[in-house]
């Protein structure tokens, strides 16, 4: 099984040497933007779920705000 915990900082050393001193747990850090990442993935994928159920309508949306096209002639 497979756990995220958002820990304060300031408690999250003294948790993950209690974590390491366990052998039958393995531990990870991730970066705050990783986590997020896979919050936002998470979301998106229940929101799927929900659609393909009928109980939540999906919009359309295509932006290429994010991407920058230079085209040189």
């Amino acid at each position: 099984m497979k756990v995220l915990l958002d820990i304060k900082d300031n408690k999250a050393m003294h948790l993950m040497e209690v974590l390491k001193g366990l052998s039958y747990v393995k531990t990870k850090t991730i970066s705050n933007e990783k986590a997020l990442l896979m919050e936002e993935i998470k979301e998106a994928v229940e929101n799927l779920a929900l659609a393909r159920k009928g109980k939540l309508k999906l919009k359309r949306e295509f932006s290429l705000n994010c991407v920058k096209l230079k085209y040189n002639f």
